[in-house]
């Protein structure tokens, strides 16, 4: 290979290549030419297909493991969900228990001052019986026992 004369060159267009004009006598040694040549070509695009792959498979790997972290991230965030739900669920559970109590006590304390009122009915009822009873047993004590007389009268005024 060191033996080799290098009539090929690259063009702008890497892609491109360009032979130098052959003279008849020396067709043996511009075919090795051209072989060392194509060879060289053919190394080349090796390398450029290695070096492609490596940032295939460098961006490949970089692209997994940036998945991976999304994925974890994406399970942190449900189980913080699940756990929010859970412990909201429990809080309106705790709610709803502590609203029961509240309207339980609400009804029991009704209950007790609707009894109240009742008994505060019936003791308005029993003082009018009484002022009523008290009021004839005076009646009567003025019609039967001091006759209804006019001394009589003043005298019980005078005892009043």
């Amino acid at each position: 290979m060191a033996q080799r004369n290098s009539r090929a060159s690259f063009g702008r267009d890497e892609n491109v290549l360009g032979f130098a004009p052959v003279s008849a006598p020396d067709k043996g040694a511009t075919a090795l030419d051209l072989v060392y040549q194509a060879a060289d070509v053919f190394r080349s695009m090796e390398e450029h297909a290695r070096e492609t792959e490596a940032r295939a498979q460098s961006l490949c790997t970089s692209a997994l493991e940036r998945l991976r972290l999304a994925e974890m991230r994406t399970e942190a965030a449900e189980r913080a969900q699940r756990e929010f739900v859970i412990t909201t669920e429990h809080k309106l559970q705790d709610a709803c228990r502590a609203l029961q109590q509240a309207q339980s006590c609400i009804e029991a304390q009704k209950d007790k001052l609707t009894a109240a009122e009742l008994r505060a009915d019936v003791a308005e009822a029993e003082a009018r019986q009484a002022k009523e009873a008290l009021a004839l047993v005076e009646e009567a004590i003025r019609k039967r026992l001091l006759c209804a007389t006019p001394d009589a009268d003043s005298r019980l005024t005078a005892v009043a």
